[in-house]
C-alpha cells in the first residue's frame, strides 16, 4: 500500500504540470512501475495532445517490460474516443498486466467504463489510492461535471481593519495599493492556472484593469465582465480584444473579434445565468476579482468553492466594506513582510 501511495503521490505531482493548459480536460499524471522502479511517466500537457498513459508508455525504452509492469495514473483511464484515441485500449494493447488508479472519473462518458473495460481484458485494477488528494487536484474538473457549473474562486484584497478601497469620488481617482509586489505576482500566477476571470462594471471602470498574466508565464484567461446597460467605455482595457472576453449585457448578442456580447435576463438571477452560460462554453473554473457587490452577490447565493483573501498591514479607517464569509475550512500563508493570505474553502 504505501508503495502504490507513493506512486499516486508523483502522479500527482507530475499532473499539476498540466495546470491552466488541459482545459477542458483534467489533470493526469502516470508512471509505470517495473520492479518497484520507474520506468515511465508522462502527463497530459495539453488539451488535444496525448494523454497521460500514453506519454509515460512512450518514455519507457524497453517496450518489452511493459507487460511485466504496474501502471499508476492519479485519474481512470478514458475509455471513449475524443480527441485523442483511448487510453484503455492503448494501456490493453501494450499488454500491460495491472492498473493502480487514484480515483474514478466522474465525467458521464467514463465514470467506471474505464475501469471495466481493464478488468474485461483479464487486467489487475486497484481503485482508490489516495483518493482524496487524486480528486482535490482535478477539483474544477470534478466541480464542472458534478455541480454543473465552473469551480469559483473568490480574490480581493483587503486592510488590517476590513476595507478593500477607499471611497472614490470620481472616475479618475486611483484606488490605494493594498498588499506588495509578491501579492501580485501570485495573483497573476492564479491567473495563469484557470479558464475565466470576472469583473463587475465598477471595477471595469474605476481600476481599467488588464486582467492577464503579464507578471507570469503562461495562457491569459478568458475576460468576462456586466456592463447591463452597455456604458463601458470603447477605450477601457477589457474592450481591447487582445483576449477573449465576454459581456454580459441586457440589450444585444454580438460577436466583435475577440469581444463576445451575450444578452441576459437582469430581472431574473444573474449569477446562474452567467454561471450556466459559461458551463456550456466549456469553462471549468472562474476568478472573481470583485469589487464588492460581485463578490457579495456570489456569496449570498452561496457560490463559490474557494477565497483567497489578502490582507495588508494599511488601515483605511473608512471605505468600502470587504466581504465575509463564515467559514471554519482555512489555511493561512505569510507574504513577503507585510501581507498575509488566507485560503477559505467553502464548507456546503
Amino acid at each position: 500500500m504505501k508503495n502504490q501511495e507513493k506512486y499516486i503521490k508523483r502522479c500527482i505531482e507530475l499532473a499539476k504540470l498540466g495546470l491552466g493548459n488541459t482545459y477542458p480536460n483534467p489533470l493526469v499524471g502516470s508512471v509505470i512501475v517495473y520492479k518497484n522502479r520507474i520506468i515511465g511517466e508522462g502527463y497530459h500537457k495539453k488539451c488535444g495532445e496525448a494523454h497521460a498513459e500514453v506519454n509515460a508508455v512512450n518514455s519507457v525504452k524497453d517496450k518489452s517490460l511493459l507487460k511485466h509492469s504496474t501502471l499508476y495514473v492519479n485519474l481512470e483511464p478514458c475509455s471513449h474516443i475524443g480527441r485523442t484515441p483511448a487510453c484503455s485500449t492503448m494501456i490493453i494493447a501494450n499488454k500491460i498486466p495491472k492498473v493502480v488508479i487514484g480515483c474514478i472519473d466522474t465525467f458521464s462518458k467514463v465514470s467506471g467504463k474505464g475501469v471495466e473495460m481493464l478488468k474485461n481484458a483479464g487486467i489487475d485494477v486497484v481503485v482508490g489510492i489516495l483518493e482524496a488528494e487524486s480528486r482535490e487536484v482535478n477539483k474544477r474538473f470534478f466541480t464542472f461535471n458534478e455541480k454543473n457549473r465552473p469551480y469559483i474562486i473568490l480574490k480581493w484584497a483587503q486592510t488590517k481593519d476590513g476595507f478593500i478601497d477607499i471611497v472614490r469620488t470620481t472616475k479618475t481617482q486611483k484606488g490605494e495599493w493594498i498588499t506588495n509586489e509578491l501579492s501580485k505576482a501570485l495573483v497573476h500566477k492564479w491567473r495563469s492556472e484557470e479558464a475565466a476571470i470576472m469583473v463587475g462594471t465598477n471595477t471595469a471602470i474605476m481600476d481599467n484593469p488588464q486582467l492577464d498574466v503579464r507578471e507570469w508565464t503562461g495562457e491569459n484567461p478568458m475576460r468576462v465582465t456586466i456592463d447591463k446597460s452597455l456604458k463601458l467605455s470603447q477605450n477601457l482595457n477589457i474592450l481591447s480584444n487582445k483576449i477573449p472576453t465576454i459581456i454580459y449585457n441586457e440589450a444585444k448578442n454580438l460577436k466583435l473579434k475577440n469581444t463576445e456580447y451575450i444578452k441576459i435576463d437582469f430581472r431574473k438571477d444573474v449569477v446562474s445565468q452567467i454561471l450556466k452560460d459559461l458551463y456550456s462554453k466549456d469553462i471549468q473554473s472562474i476568478i472573481i476579482e470583485g469589487g464588492e457587490k460581485l463578490l457579495n452577490s456570489f456569496i449570498k447565493s452561496n457560490l463559490w468553492d474557494e477565497a483567497r483573501i489578502f490582507t495588508g498591514n494599511k488601515y483605511f479607517k473608512d471605505g468600502i466594506k470587504a466581504p465575509k464569509i463564515n467559514t471554519k475550512k482555512s489555511k493561512k500563508y505569510i507574504i513577503g513582510d507585510d501581507s498575509e493570505l488566507n485560503i477559505l474553502h467553502c464548507s456546503e
